[in-house]
């Protein structure tokens, strides 16, 4: 066996022999981001820490906690960062409404600088003048 075949099987969490519960904790690492990358999910991460989380995921699944539970003991543990669909809340929801009132403040930037300039086609003064 390869060298980085045995790393890849050490970092691998131990399959759940359901395999129902095994889909749950992939979708779980898939939701979960990993506090020392920030970027990425468990379930891509080679960190250790990842590696512990994973292997939590699975024992708090097979311990027969609910995805709401697990999602609920990482958050405890590590603040709303740890959930890439942070829940909406007092705290969350500007996060939330960002896109939304982003795209209306462009919507309406872009229809005042179009009524605000000259018709098309028509000089305007200092045009005319050249």
């Amino acid at each position: 066996m390869s060298l980085a075949a045995l790393i890849v099987a050490a970092m691998a969490p131990a399959v759940l022999a359901d395999p129902a519960q095994e889909a749950r904790a992939r979708a779980l690492d898939a939701e979960i981001r990993c506090v020392q990358c920030e970027n990425e999910p468990i379930a891509q991460s080679t960190a250790d820490i990842a590696v512990d989380m994973r292997r939590l995921v699975r024992e708090r699944i097979a311990a027969g906690d609910s995805d709401a539970e697990i999602r609920d003991y990482f958050r405890q543990r590590y603040g709303d960062f740890v959930l890439f669909r942070p829940p909406v809340d007092s705290r969350t929801w500007l996060l939330w409404a960002a896109p939304a009132l982003l795209a209306a403040f462009g919507l309406m930037a872009l229809f005042g600088v179009r009524r605000a300039g000259a018709k098309p086609g028509e000089l305007t003064p200092e045009e005319s003048e050249r």
